[in-house]
């Protein structure tokens, strides 16, 4: 075991990098099986881009479009571009959009072109929006509205009608979530369009689609056609698609957003947020496209979902409350002991936690948390000596 602070410190005279990558190896190795409370699948083997392509880099830099330079994947990012919009429904005419860092950088692209096209424009989002949602409203200067949730994570709609009436003079950038953290709630995206139709000085529509986008297209239930009335939506890249570094898609319609401007020095034009972008990260996601293709990804959310059915029916099983969205890999349930969150790796958030079963999770590892869940539920309290504040208490942990 290699002291791994001690070992990775620059500040010394000799340092054993292959002792410290290895450690780091070794690390994650030895926390995989027990990792089942965060989005990112681990079932695709991406090797083939690495190996090939691992070696130098890759920039992006500029618009996808842009043809010319050295040493980039744009061609490659095309297609991602194109895949997705394609499985969206996304009219040929009216669509732009480029791999980005992560779900954030795409909220961020869109909320950013939806504010330079509605200038004034508030922006609405719910209690169960991922959390960079107000960390991005702060960064763009914006005004935010926060609309009530419900106890399953889908957004208030009648909240969202009040809100909405409040603000009659002001246009609204409405940020819907196809997935939210905790509990993998979708809103409803038909509802929010048409109370945004009947607002006076209209607005946008985005989609925060990180973690249940592709799912959700693949089913056809999420799409960008005209009638949806969606403006922008952002997907993640190492959730469902499994890249080993993160990534993602942004999709905004080509009448929304702000033309770049041209720059000289790179001969490329400024449409993205990042500028230089990783052109290895839109490898690895044209190979989980290409190798999987839509009919492999479609098996893949089908299976993950079946994982997280029979993950409820077996925690239920034990005495513990659990349960899911039907469309969800998510399955929430109430907290579990600490001895538990000790032994497995879920996300919590107070008296509630959720284990995702994405693809690479398997009933092994639902399994051995069920077991252990079931023994730690079962086994009694030790009673703590009374005192005049803390009255008795005849209770057993379940």
């Amino acid at each position: 075991m290699v002291d791994l602070a001690g070992a990775a410190d620059l500040g010394q005279e000799h340092i054993d990098v292959a002792a410290v990558l290895g450690q780091i190896v070794d690390d994650a190795l030895a926390s995989a099986a027990a990792e089942i409370g965060y989005p990112g699948a681990t079932d695709l083997d991406h090797r083939a881009v690495m190996d090939r392509l691992g070696h130098r880099l890759w920039n992006n830099i500029g618009d996808p479009g842009d043809v010319g330079g050295v040493a980039n994947t744009r061609v490659l990012e095309r297609a991602v571009v194109a895949w997705v919009a394609d499985l969206l429904a996304m009219p040929t005419n009216d669509r732009w959009g480029y791999v980005t860092t992560g779900g954030t950088e795409g909220n961020l692209a869109a909320l950013y072109a939806a504010r330079r096209r509605y200038r004034g424009a508030r922006v609405f989002f719910s209690q169960a929006a991922h959390y960079s949602i107000p960390k991005l409203v702060r960064v763009l200067g914006a005004h935010g509205v926060l609309v009530r949730a419900d106890e399953r994570g889908e957004m208030d709609y009648d909240d969202l009608a009040a809100q909405l009436r409040r603000r009659r003079r002001s246009p609204a950038i409405v940020v819907a979530t196809a997935g939210t953290t905790l509990t993998e709630a979708v809103d409803d995206t038909d509802r929010i369009r048409d109370l945004l139709a009947e607002h006076p000085a209209r607005g946008h529509l985005h989609v925060d689609a990180a973690l249940s986008g592709i799912p959700l297209a693949l089913d056809g239930r999420l799409r960008l056609d005209d009638a949806a009335g969606i403006g922008s939506i952002a997907i993640s890249g190492h959730k469902f698609f499994g890249t080993p570094v993160p990534c993602g898609v942004v999709l905004v319609r080509d009448n929304v957003r702000t033309r770049g401007k041209p720059i000289a020095y790179t001969g490329t034009s400024d449409t993205t947020i990042s500028g230089s972008r990783c052109g290895l990260a839109t490898a690895l996601l044209w190979h989980s496209i290409a190798v999987q293709g839509r009919e492999g990804h479609r098996w893949r959310a089908v299976r993950a979902r079946e994982l997280a059915a029979y993950a409820v029916e077996q925690i239920t099983a034990v005495g513990w409350r659990a349960w899911r969205h039907d469309h969800a890999m998510t399955v929430v349930l109430d907290t579990p002991p600490a001895e538990v969150l000790d032994q497995h790796t879920l996300a919590t958030d107070g008296a509630e936690s959720h284990l995702i079963c994405m693809p690479g999770i398997t009933r092994t590892q639902i399994d051995a948390f069920v077991t252990d869940l079931a023994i730690a539920a079962h086994r009694p309290t030790v009673p703590r000596p009374r005192t005049p504040a803390d009255p008795l208490r005849l209770t057993t942990t379940y």
